[in-house]
């Protein structure tokens, strides 16, 4: 679990520092258009300027910029060899459901609201499904959520295989929105 977590804590700090930095440049020069703004379907200038790219008042790659250097602690902590207690797996998973459910609205507007994809958004939410993912069956696993022992089992024994499912209904999802403008691009 802990190079799990530096690894994709690593991957979402990375996706949230870039995303934050063609922020500040694009605040600093409104004309600079940003390194992730590919073509028409690919690009983050139309979510960095909507309303949905700052949530709180601020931009949300501010919040991967706070929130994944915990994640990314927490793997060096358990590398270590420290064994962490029940309270501080659970807040974390509040933590990382919370990132998790911002996440999910992300990505519905950007299907539906915004007009093109964001390709260092999507670094993130393919960062955090399984981030998401591993720490509600670590919390199952160690009992700190409560299942029983035939939900137990088959969370623990098909975790990638949930996981690939994840993937794939992303993807698919992805494909039926998007698909129509995907195939114009070649």
């Amino acid at each position: 679990m802990g190079w799990l977590l530096v690894v994709l804590g690593a991957i979402g700090l990375a996706g949230s520092a870039a995303l934050a930095i063609e922020k500040f440049l694009k605040l600093a020069d409104p004309n600079h258009v940003p390194s992730c703004s590919l073509n028409a379907l690919l690009d983050c200038g139309d979510a960095m300027d909507s309303w949905q790219g700052a949530l709180l008042g601020f931009p949300n790659p501010l919040l991967g910029i706070a929130a994944f250097p915990v994640v990314i602690t927490t793997g060096v902590v358990l590398l270590a060899g420290a064994r962490l207690p029940r309270w501080y797996w659970l807040a974390l998973l509040g933590g990382t459901t919370l990132g998790m459910g911002l996440i999910v609205f992300l990505i519905w507007t950007t299907m539906y609201a915004i007009s093109a994809m964001c390709p260092y958004c999507m670094v993130v939410w393919f960062a955090m499904l399984p981030l998401f993912w591993y720490q509600v069956v670590h919390a199952v696993q160690e009992g700190y959520l409560p299942a029983g022992d035939g939900v137990r089992r088959a969370l623990v024994g098909n975790r990638h295989l949930f996981l690939a499912i994840g993937y794939v209904a992303l993807v698919a999802w992805i494909l039926l929105v998007k698909g129509p403008i995907i195939m114009t691009l070649f």
